[in-house]
């Protein structure tokens, strides 16, 4: 018996089938469509993108619709509005050994978007512990008195020093404003006391003045009045009219003080 091999066309559907070409040129065009649609980016008004190309700064793009080759070049949003940073509560000494907790705000923005990618790793953290430490060590330079009256000199003062140290991350510091300082109950009440003896203090100032001015006008009253003898009648009866308009059972009469000197020369002469 003889034998004999017989090839058989294998079943099912080749790889080059009319059915199957269709499926893999559209997924090739499907992705292509989506690396396209992956490259274009819509930067809004107060945004700017960092481009880096294969992980060197090439440059600020944006606003608007930009170009980002995918796998090629890497962006990095920045937003150039002014960011309100909250400075939490910081335990201060103040030069005259008082202990306070004070905190503050900062207003701030990136004015270069390249240092505040490139110079540090993160520009908020960074200015958020710059502000803390910044603000124990000038709070810490002064008294409490100046902390609590001259505020905005103060305010200043921080603001010029953050401004300067932030300069090299591409930011600026543009106002500081210190919201509270807090003080014991027993500091409280100290510096109440020392309000009210203040005021204690300028009352009798104010009333010395008073009577030292009063005391220069009867003076000055005085030596007119004895240098016209005239005026010392003329108060003399306006003296008595006073002491008659008065409900009174008793009226004194007072006795002009010359004709006292003149009795008292009378009778020294008599006596010698």
């Amino acid at each position: 018996m003889a034998w004999c091999w017989r090839w058989r066309k294998p079943r099912g559907k080749p790889m080059n089938s009319p059915i199957v070409i269709p499926y893999f040129w559209m997924a090739l065009i499907f992705l292509l469509v989506m690396f396209v649609v992956s490259m274009f980016r819509v930067l809004r008004e107060y945004e700017r993108g960092v481009i880096f190309l294969l992980g060197r700064f090439q440059e600020v793009k944006g606003p608007g619709l930009i170009i980002v080759i995918p796998f090629i070049q890497q962006m990095v949003r920045v937003d150039l509005r002014t960011v309100v940073m909250d400075v939490p509560t910081q335990d201060v000494i103040s030069r005259d050994n008082v202990s306070v907790k004070v905190n503050a705000v900062v207003y701030f923005r990136v004015v270069d978007p390249q240092k505040s990618i490139i110079q540090v790793e993160d520009y908020l953290a960074a200015t958020s512990q710059l502000s803390q430490t910044t603000l124990r060590s000038v709070l810490g330079q002064h008294e409490l008195d100046d902390m609590l009256a001259e505020r905005e000199k103060l305010n200043t003062h921080i603001q010029g020093i953050l401004d300067r140290q932030t300069d090299a991350w591409g930011i600026k510091v543009s106002n500081v404003e210190i919201k509270h300082v807090d003080l014991d109950e027993s500091m409280i009440r100290a510096i109440a006391r020392q309000a009210e003896a203040e005021r204690t203090r300028r009352a009798k100032v104010i009333h010395a003045l008073g009577e030292h001015e009063a005391a220069e006008k009867l003076l000055s009253a005085a030596k007119t009045l004895s240098e016209q003898s005239q005026a010392l009648q003329l108060r003399y009866l306006q003296t008595l009219t006073e002491i008659a308009g008065d409900k009174s059972n008793t009226i004194i009469f007072p006795v002009p003080i010359h004709l006292m000197e003149n009795l008292q020369t009378l009778l020294k002469d008599k006596t010698d």
